[in-house]
């Protein structure tokens, strides 16, 4: 049975700025495993995006961190479109790369 860490006594959500540094190796993973040059001023746009997503949902992110399956499948649908855009790079081959890095 799957059981978040919110019914775990003493355990806290995790700080913006763990938040953001969980999302900025994230997303070097998965440009790491697209094999395709990402500037850095677009590595941190990426990064931005990803986190004002991630924070505009924590709530439910934290209670489903240990569903990667299906932390990938809101990605896929939340924040791999406008990624993709941003990064000029195919959507397919950019959500099989986060999953990949994300393993889920």
């Amino acid at each position: 049975m799957h059981t978040p860490h919110s019914k775990q006594a003493g355990v806290r959500p995790p700080s913006p700025r763990g938040i953001r540094r969980a999302c900025s190796k994230e997303l070097y993973r998965t440009a790491k495993r697209l094999k395709t040059y990402i500037s850095p001023d677009l590595m941190k746009q990426g990064e931005d995006l990803y986190y004002r997503k991630v924070i505009g949902k924590l709530i439910w992110i934290y209670e489903n961190y240990s569903n990667k399956k299906l932390l990938c499948d809101w990605w896929e649908s939340e924040v791999a479109p406008e990624l993709a855009e941003l990064w000029q790079v195919p959507e397919k081959p950019l959500i099989t790369a986060f999953r990949d890095a994300f393993g889920g």
